[in-house]
């Protein structure tokens, strides 16, 4: 098998390096944090609670995060089967993804150690967050569960393995109800702000709109990741993989396609019925035109090209800039449009400190990421378990 491979390499490359002292230095201000309270490493107010650790890791970080359930539910509810080889990247991905909004959450809170207090000593079932903490709390746990065949399969505990599997069905239809829950409700936490949020971003459809643009940031991250992989980790990838992979491209564009062209137009409904046309002349609406033309119609467009010219190079650069627009709508709903209307010198700057902590906490997830690819059969099928996923 291919995998079995390995090409040389010096550990001390150059990504390495930057890694190692991105990960000192978040290392450093993590204890800074801890230690000297919030207040010391943000610029976070009374008029702005809620920073680029809520905006970019954790709306960022769900919806980026979604390729799990979209792939999933495609296989083992909807029947397709050529995308099987998909399914455990995006399974890994989506795990670690949450995994590391939850750790990212923990900057977040002043007293980080009341995490549990919502769901535990003092819960909240009509409250959005609640819904949020609880959900998450559940499918995290889910992804554990998906995730554990690909660990115990490297260390031959075959009875786990067996029954983790056996739990597949139950487990990809639990994911897909928990995920519609706290998608859609990540964006039902803003229609409490209807006063702070620009009137383009703001509508009563936040939640719906927060659900259904999740499906083409999950797809499209298990594009992109796919394409990387192929390139970087060609050596990990059995023949099954590198088979399937232009069929999941290919097909993941046109579902992507599809759901970008709705979501599109979805967000032109609101925008119609909240009657909201004259804000399109000020330099707010200009903003939102590139947001809605840039990064929903024009991923759309190079989707349903890529698909009908079988080209999967485009689909790889269209999976990026459907990712970019993802951020983009969840910074502008977050930060960029929020609290618009108050004068400059009080609006929200993220702080050296939030913004490097961030970067921390990606560059770790994107190392715990390399060592599952590298280390588990994720890319590949264990030759122990052949033909038993």
């Amino acid at each position: 098998m291919s995998h079995h491979t390995t090409p040389s390499k010096t550990f001390w490359t150059p990504a390495n390096i930057l890694t190692a002292v991105i990960l000192v230095i978040g290392l450093v201000l993590t204890v800074k944090r801890f230690t000297m309270g919030i207040g010391s490493v943000t610029n976070l107010t009374d008029d702005n609670p809620w920073g680029i650790w809520i905006g970019f890791d954790l709306l960022c970080g769900v919806a980026l995060a979604a390729g799990g359930y979209t792939t999933s539910a495609a296989v083992y509810l909807f029947g397709m089967k050529k995308y099987h080889s998909a399914v455990r990247p995006a399974i890994t991905t989506a795990f670690l993804g949450y995994a590391f909004v939850v750790f990212a959450l923990l900057y977040d809170l002043g007293r980080y150690y009341r995490l549990p207090y919502p769901l535990t000593i003092y819960p909240g079932p009509t409250s959005f967050l609640f819904e949020v903490g609880l959900c998450v709390a559940l499918y995290l746990t889910v992804l554990a569960i998906e995730f554990s065949p690909a660990l115990w399969e490297t260390l031959r505990w075959k009875k786990l393995r067996f029954w983790a599997h056996s739990l597949t069905l139950v487990l990809t239809i639990f994911g897909v109800v928990l995920s519609t829950l706290h998608q859609s409700s990540l964006g039902g936490l803003y229609l409490l702000a209807p006063s702070k949020l620009h009137p383009l971003w703001y509508s009563p459809y936040l939640a719906l709109f927060f659900f259904i643009s999740s499906i083409p940031a999950g797809l499209s991250m298990v594009i992109f990741e796919g394409g990387l992989s192929h390139k970087f980790l060609h050596h990990k990838m059995d023949d099954t993989h590198i088979k399937e992979a232009p069929g999941v491209t290919l097909g993941f564009a046109k579902a992507a396609a599809v759901v970008l062209f709705t979501y599109f137009n979805l967000k032109w409904i609101g925008v119609a019925l909240d009657n909201n046309w004259h804000y399109l002349s000020t330099g707010w609406g200009a903003w939102f035109l590139v947001e809605m033309l840039g990064f929903v119609l024009l991923p759309c467009l190079m989707y349903a090209v890529a698909a009908r010219e079988k080209n999967q190079k485009l689909a790889f650069w269209a999976s990026i800039v459907t990712v970019l627009g993802i951020v983009l709508n969840r910074l502008n709903i977050s930060l960029v449009a929020f609290n618009w209307q108050l004068p400059t010198e009080l609006r929200y700057v993220p702080s050296w400190e939030e913004i490097m902590i961030t970067v921390f906490i990606v560059t770790l997830e994107i190392t715990v990421l390399r060592i599952c690819l590298n280390k588990l059969p994720i890319l590949h099928e264990h030759p122990e378990f052949k033909g038993a996923h």
